[in-house]
């Protein structure tokens, strides 16, 4: 089985979608129920970069981003600020594997994109015809898009001035020919396409990622350029070392995970007298250029490959998810109370649907997740972020800034006590199985592989809460010709082995 990505080209892609839409009223498995709409009454609409963005919320650069039928099912299911996977100049990368672990905080060690240069915005552009696409037929050719695509470009000032990474800057900034040559092409399946005056401009904004180390003075020459020449919105993605050692290393402790950062993370990342030098002269360069510039709370956190999933040639892995969060959340802190609440900061550390509106509250966003929707659920759990977030409107103000700012110092303290935060208060059993993964049928209820006999439990549970008793029966006896007498002396040991433990609460 290979680990190179098939590309789907778009015809192919959009019909796929649209026999889905029509014959099963889903996208690639996610039903048309977890699909977002817009509401008239939604407060949470805001703009940015002069767009309309529907939701606050969207999903981080990685691997929800790489391909377009991805960004087309985080689109569908209420991300609307989308980080496109990073590139970089060096485009022909060896990635690990596996290379994410989620058993419950995240770590990883992946790094930019999967793709060649011109494959990655390849996708990028048929993401974007497709979402188009699917806004007319869900909401009419009148409704704004409300999505905002950004930019993810890494890691160096001269690998960011190579042909190919500037040759991606002009396409994204201007994909006229490209965008013709597609609309031709799926024309005939889609006939409205012609009408719908898709912008050739997929992008107008940036975030740039740096590598661990990378100089100050070189992390400003990027954001400079990216300013000055490229006039381009631009957001500097900073590290989490960048609270402090002392602090830092007092949260993880308090916390119970088992991170190690070694101290070699915070010699050679990014200093903070450092850091708020460039913030300042950044924003009036940005300011001179009539362009927004902000700041990407945060990075993963560097941290020793203490485990047994990566490859032990890996010497790093990088920290997300729940242990980062508070981390994230008091660096916030700090810099706002450094520069009186005024900065913009989008946010990405361990958002979730139960912290989204006191993230959102902080002043904070748009908010993009990755490890939350990388569990069972998927782009589904997207769904309880948006009733959660018009459900606690009320307590969001989007434009005191001084009240957002007040907003965040309570909570920057709440979250370092909170036991959602805390390793030892929550049990999360692991559900995986001896069964071996094959490339085909690969999805198979673990509950199942557990049972001493092997039944259906799934089918025969869908059946019972249907009320058909005798179809559940047959289903147990396919398995199990004697059910009462192992009924007596089961343990139940599926229990412990249930895909709804990663849903519910534990």
């Amino acid at each position: 089985m290979s680990d190179r990505f098939s590309i789907i080209p778009l015809k192919q892609l959009l019909s796929i979608t649209l026999k889905g839409l029509k014959k099963k009223s889903s996208f690639f498995s996610i039903n048309s129920e977890l699909f977002f709409e817009p509401g008239k009454e939604d407060k949470f609409k805001q703009k940015l970069f002069d767009q309309f963005l529907d939701t606050p919320i969207g999903v981080a650069a990685g691997p929800h981003t790489q391909l377009a039928q991805n960004i087309v099912a985080a689109w569908l299911t209420g991300a609307r600020f989308i980080e496109l996977k990073t590139v970089q100049t060096l485009d022909e990368l060896d990635v690990s594997k596996p290379c994410i672990d989620m058993q419950d905080e995240g770590y990883n060690c992946e790094w930019s994109q999967e793709l060649k240069i011109r494959q990655s915005f390849d996708q990028y552009l048929n993401a974007w015809i497709i979402i188009h696409v699917l806004n007319d037929m869900f909401f009419g050719a009148k409704k704004e898009l409300g999505t905002i695509f950004n930019m993810s470009v890494g890691y160096d000032y001269k690998g960011i001035l190579q042909e190919n990474v500037q040759w991606y800057l002009d396409k994204m900034s201007d994909a006229s020919a490209e965008l013709d040559k597609k609309i031709n092409e799926i024309k005939d399946i889609y006939p409205n396409v012609v009408n719908l005056n898709i912008s050739p401009c997929i992008s107008d904004n940036i975030t740039l990622s740096t590598m661990h180390g990378c100089p100050p003075e070189e992390i400003e020459q990027i954001g400079e350029y990216l300013i000055t020449e490229r006039k381009l919105h631009t957001a500097i993605k900073l590290n989490p070392t960048l609270l402090g050692e002392k602090k830092l290393r007092e949260i993880i402790d308090n916390s119970g995970f088992d991170t190690k950062v070694p101290d070699i993370a915070f010699e050679h990342d990014l200093k903070y007298e450092d850091a708020t030098g460039i913030i300042r002269r950044l924003s009036q360069k940005a300011r001179e250029n009539n362009v927004q510039f902000s700041l990407k709370l945060t990075n993963t956190l560097e941290s020793e490959n203490n485990k047994d999933v990566f490859s032990p040639d890996e010497k790093m892995m990088y920290a997300s998810g729940r242990v980062l969060h508070p981390i994230s959340i008091n660096l916030a802190k700090k810099l706002q109370n450094e520069f009186n609440g005024q900065l913009n900061i989008s946010f990405s550390g361990g958002a979730d649907a139960f912290n989204i509106t006191d993230i959102i509250s902080s002043g904070l966003y748009p908010v993009t997740v990755c490890s939350d929707i990388l569990k069972p659920g998927g782009y589904g759990r997207l769904g309880q972020y948006i009733e959660n977030l018009r459900k606690g409107i009320s307590q969001i103000d989007f434009e005191d800034k001084d009240k957002q700012w007040k907003y965040l110092q309570k909570y920057a303290d709440k979250v370092l006590e909170d036991k959602r935060y805390k390793k030892n208060d929550y049990v999360d059993p692991s559900i995986k199985t001896h069964r071996k993964l094959d490339a085909f049928d690969c999805v198979h209820a673990p509950c199942v592989d557990y049972c001493p006999t092997n039944q259906d439990i799934p089918d025969y549970m869908y059946y019972t809460a249907k009320g058909d008793f005798d179809k559940a029966f047959e289903v147990i006896t396919k398995t199990n010709p004697f059910p009462n007498t192992p009924g007596m002396v089961c343990d139940q040991p599926c229990q412990t082995k249930c895909t709804r433990i990663k849903y519910d609460s534990p």
